[in-house]
């Protein structure tokens, strides 16, 4: 890492829906990291509701210099990032959870160990009702009742950045994106990138957004 990294103390990674802080881009990024960054990578409750709640008692009080997320990580890392002004890398970012739920009701495991042991959860009608409601507010340039989530901070529109897989099958919301955000980076993966493309593609990025934080 460059000398120039040195005042980089904190990674928030938040992992995808199936997924848990001992994912294989989680562990990637402690590994790429490994004595220059303090990099937390917590399990994140089922329910939308409680996964910001969490996210944002872990902002206030590690004050993390960036968050890294993928897939329904990123959902939380692009609502989260410009309310607590922290800058925000969304791998693959999966804005319309409910329609990816609705399609898999049901039982189902995480495909990662969590540190509960608890490995079984259930996808119904309620849980796709919550990531509803969560997305009718998910963009904060967008009117809303909800003023804390729903008040715009322009500045952040530099550091909430988004990488997106070549060979993503599951989430095309690029376009989405660039709708609302203006740096946008390709790697040459899948929906969910390997510890190599989190090497190669994703840290040198989670350091210039460093970088970039901290002129600001």
């Amino acid at each position: 890492m460059r000398p120039d990294m040195e005042k980089l103390t904190k990674i928030l990674f938040l992992h995808g829906f199936y997924a848990s802080g001992s994912c294989v881009p989680a562990l990637a990024l402690r590994e790429a990291f490994a004595q220059k960054a303090d990099v937390l990578t917590p399990d994140l409750p089922l329910h939308p509701n409680d996964a910001i709640a969490l996210i944002s008692d872990i902002c206030n009080k590690e004050q993390p210099d960036v968050i890294v997320g993928n897939s329904c990580g990123s959902f939380y890392a692009q609502m989260i990032a410009p309310t607590v002004g922290i800058a925000a890398l969304l791998g693959n970012p999966y804005f319309k959870m409910s329609d990816f739920l609705r399609e898999r009701i049901g039982s189902h495991q995480y495909k990662s160990p969590r540190a509960d042991g608890k490995q079984d959860f259930t996808i119904d009608e309620h849980l796709i009702r919550e990531f509803e409601e969560l997305e009718a507010h998910q963009f904060l340039d967008e009117p809303s009742d909800i003023a804390e989530r729903d008040c715009c901070h322009n500045d952040l529109k530099e550091r909430v950045w988004g990488i997106f897989g070549d060979e993503d099958t599951l989430a095309h919301f690029e376009p989405l994106f660039l709708e609302h955000y203006l740096h946008s980076f390709h790697f040459p993966g899948g929906h969910t990138p390997t510890a190599e493309q989190v090497k190669t593609w994703y840290v040198p990025l989670v350091e210039q957004l460093c970088l970039l934080n901290s002129k600001m």
